[in-house]
């Protein structure tokens, strides 16, 4: 139904911007639109903490896989990290920390789900029903992240499952595991931190791996008292510090773009981490990817493929094909009678719940609009969709660096798109087609070559309709904001303000 020309909600509570969620993205967007004095901003979120993924995923072992002081926002850097890749725990209170002291906290509203956003062309603004009322703005921002609503596959009698069933998004602290025959669905990012914690508590350990993963060896360390002494007496140190981790990550960029000498270094050290670690060559052949190296995310560990060697685990090379009560039965036939299950499945990716809630003045949902694949201008805004602004959205994935640089370039992009519409008497703006068309092709063009569109692979990364690279961004992380960090309107076309419609 078209109800473009319905009255704004008179119970709504108004505001300029409005803001899903309060991760990484909703924080950092919250802070800076402070830092540049606006106020008129509301941070919807349904939980009751902040912090999105740090908050959600609590599993044993929880840990971030991008070094901590390129994994935090540079106009906060952090001299008291204690590891060089921070416990989850640690960025949560960061993030706490962030709303806290960046005066965010009386700008959100926690518990509350977004139900529905809707665009009403009649009031420009964008209209979001909530499960505590309704709230306009004149500007959308979605920033609910990629890794916010867990996936779990359909498996033939789950539902017939004796023991205990969660997502490691969710995990059941009530549930012990403590002398528990466990099994654990998938062998990502998750399940490498999660494993090697569950082999030193459960009685009997099955992995259910549908593909190998490259792992490399996890540098990690702590950082000394002197050294956080010299980050709190000298900025500039640890500003230095952030920038030589930075471009090390970036040159690693080389191997996903399958250069022929560093693709073959980076196969070669996670080959022989592996090979160092696991004796077995039976349980080495199982662990051998079939695929070329990233493809796939990069994992590091140094204790997950110890835990599989140990007699109490077993890696079963095959996925989770059903369940029938305590039995569970891999794809290859074999079973094992189990008390938990554990699913490290990852998340929603290439269909965001969110594209379901958004709508265009026709009631024509975001996600209908990505039928085909998720796209967006500037990887940032979409066409038939005025004044929106989605962060973490298309093409914004690494699988080399920091997100959190891409958060904070797109949140420049979004400032000055808010400067551009203010000095022009409150515009609203749209991108054309034409635009995200061309931005579209070229992106897929830059992908050409690169290791995720190359020797059959299949990851999240792309959309299974389409076949094109949704997710991830395919060149190096400063090249994003060189291209996309700089709001530049010659792109979009702006509707009148009230005043020029009144006058016209």
């Amino acid at each position: 139904m078209n109800d473009s020309t319905a009255p704004q909600h008179p119970g709504a509570t108004d505001f300029e911007v409005v803001i899903i969620g309060t991760g990484f993205a909703g924080l950092g967007m919250g802070a800076q639109l402070k830092r540049h004095g606006r106020e008129s901003f509301v941070l919807l979120e349904r939980a009751d903490d902040v912090a999105g993924t740090w908050r959600d995923n609590t599993y044993p072992g929880a840990a971030c896989d991008v070094p901590s002081h390129v994994y935090s926002f540079s106009f906060r850097p952090n001299p008291e990290w204690s590891r060089f890749f921070s416990p989850g725990p640690e960025i949560l209170q960061y993030l706490r920390d962030t709303a806290r002291e960046e005066g965010l906290m009386p700008h959100i509203r926690f518990g509350t789900d977004v139900e529905d956003a809707r665009w009403d062309a009649a009031a420009r603004r964008w209209t979001v029903t909530t499960s505590k009322g309704v709230y306009t703005g004149r500007f959308l921002v979605t920033a609910t992240g990629h890794l916010s609503d867990e996936a779990l596959p359909q498996v033939n009698g789950l539902d017939s499952f004796t023991g205990e069933v969660f997502h490691s998004a969710r995990w059941n602290h009530d549930v012990s595991l403590q002398g528990k025959r466990v099994g654990v669905v998938g062998s990502g990012a998750t399940a490498v931190q999660v494993v090697p914690e569950l082999a030193r508590t459960a009685s009997e350990l099955v992995v259910f791996q549908r593909s190998a993963q490259y792992i490399v060896p996890r540098p990690d360390r702590a950082y000394t008292e002197s050294e956080k002494r010299l980050f709190r007496r000298d900025p500039e140190s640890m500003a230095d510090h952030r920038s030589e981790i930075f471009w090390f990550l970036e040159s690693r960029y080389a191997a996903r773009r399958a250069v022929p000498g560093f693709l073959d270094k980076a196969r070669s050290e996670a080959l022989e981490h592996l090979e160092r670690q696991v004796e077995d060559p039976e349980l080495r052949a199982k662990l051998t990817p079939d695929y070329e190296l990233g493809c796939k995310r990069v994992l590091i560990s140094d204790t997950y493929y110890p835990a599989l060697t140990r007699d109490d685990v077993t890696l079963e090379a095959s996925a989770l094909d059903h369940i029938d009560g305590s039995r569970v039965v891999s794809a290859d036939g074999s079973t094992y009678d189990l008390d938990v299950l554990v699913f490290c499945t990852g998340f929603e990716t290439a269909e965001p719940p969110y594209a379901r809630l958004v709508h265009d003045s026709d009631g024509r949902s975001l996600s209908d609009h990505w039928a085909h694949g998720m796209e967006a201008f500037a990887s940032t805004t979409v066409s038939g969709f005025p004044n929106l602004f989605i962060i973490n959205g298309p093409n914004t994935g690494l699988g080399h660096n920091s997100i959190v640089y891409i958060i904070e370039a797109q949140v420049d992009y979004i400032l000055g798109a808010l400067d551009w519409s203010r000095a022009g008497g409150d515009r609203d703006l749209e991108v054309s087609a034409e635009a995200q068309e061309r931005y579209g092709d070229e992106l897929q063009q830059r992908s050409g070559g690169t290791v995720w569109l190359g020797n059959g692979c299949k990851s999240w990364y792309i959309d299974p309709r389409s076949g094109r690279l949704t997710l991830i961004w395919p060149d190096f992380a400063h090249e994003f904001r060189y291209r996309n960090g700089t709001f530049d309107a010659a792109p979009y076309t702006a509707a009148e303000t009230a005043e020029e419609t009144a006058a016209a």
